[in-house]
């Protein structure tokens, strides 16, 4: 298994730029939940069936800019590696959906996008790829601390949900967690590897593939009017395309848990977007938490330039 180190140590500006791809990652998933919320509760769609068409749409738009410049002899050392994270991004999203059908979404949020930080810190940690430092583990705790206080107040767990779906949710929401850390440490080497570019588009692939299978349990359909149709394609180009793509050049020049915890930047887009455009409020502990994470995001890549040497971007991408 191909597990990502400490990039290639780029050049402090490099590694700024990637921070903040990364986060643009974040802000653009955050985007897409919104959207997300508005074909489920408005035009009655699964969130699977969404998914599934935004890897598909995602999948053709990065092979038709990018498709050309993917290299057989380049891909073939990777091949299982590519396999594995496609896999693993199709299925971290799949059992996050799955989480939130049994008790809601805001557990299963935190528990998908707070753990993931921690795994890979522990395990940078454990290889001597991290510092464990007091700054470090500070920035952690406080990242963690404002994702929870921002989605907590934001969906609560349906009250008619048994001990069973509890249960069944909080499993899901774990595999969910295991498998985006899985991917965040793998991502990196790929891109290397490949290019963003190319390895992008060979993770949406194999993730559209594998979503696709869900769809012998539940099939999938394609919108047959305007408004849903033009959705769908915003969360393939915006959501799965450019974010991906974001994600894949972030993931190349950072450690896994400065790229973790900049994506944490997805919920507090979605709740902003929420009051801002569907009138929901936040209370004074979301406001002070997404407060906190913007702080921590900000200190932690404040952090990765600093630690950066000055040596040259990986080649490829």
């Amino acid at each position: 298994m191909i597990t990502q180190t400490s990039a290639s140590s780029p050049h402090p500006s490099s590694a700024g730029l990637a921070f903040v791809a990364a986060c643009g990652a974040g802000v653009l998933w955050g985007t897409g939940a919104l959207v997300v919320n508005v074909l489920v509760e408005k035009h009655g769609f699964t969130p699977a069936n969404i998914s599934f068409w935004r890897f598909v749409v995602g999948a053709a738009v990065l092979l038709a800019v990018f498709g050309g410049s993917i290299s057989l002899v380049r891909l073939r050392p990777v091949l299982l590696a590519v396999l594995m994270a496609g896999v693993a991004m199709a299925g971290y999203v799949l059992l996050w959906f799955l989480g939130i059908e049994q008790m809601g979404a805001a557990v299963p949020t935190l528990i998908a996008l707070c753990l993931p930080p921690v795994i890979v810190t522990a395990i940078a940690v454990a290889r001597r790829q991290e510092q464990a430092d007091l700054k470090l583990l500070l920035i952690l705790l406080g990242a963690i601390v404002g994702t929870v206080l921002i989605v907590m107040q934001h969906s609560p767990t349906p009250s008619g949900s048994s001990s069973n779906s509890t249960l069944l949710g909080v499993f899901f929401s774990i595999g969910s967690a295991l498998l985006y850390a899985g991917f965040s440490m793998i991502s990196g080497r790929i891109s290397i590897a490949l290019g963003a570019g190319p390895a992008t588009a060979c993770l949406t692939v194999v993730a559209a593939a594998a979503m696709g299978l869900f769809g012998l349990y539940r099939p999938f359909s394609w919108p047959a009017d305007v408004p849903p149709q033009a959705w769908f394609l915003y969360l393939g180009v915006v959501t799965a395309a450019l974010a991906l793509l974001a994600f894949s050049w972030g993931a190349a020049r950072l450690k896994p848990t400065a790229l973790t915890v900049a994506t944490l930047l997805e919920p507090l887009t979605a709740v902003t977007l929420s009051s801002v455009l569907l009138g929901q409020r936040l209370d004074a502990m979301q406001w002070f938490g997404g407060a906190l994470l913007l702080l921590c995001i900000w200190a932690l890549g404040k952090r990765a330039a600093t630690k950066a040497s000055p040596q040259p971007c990986p080649a490829g991408t």
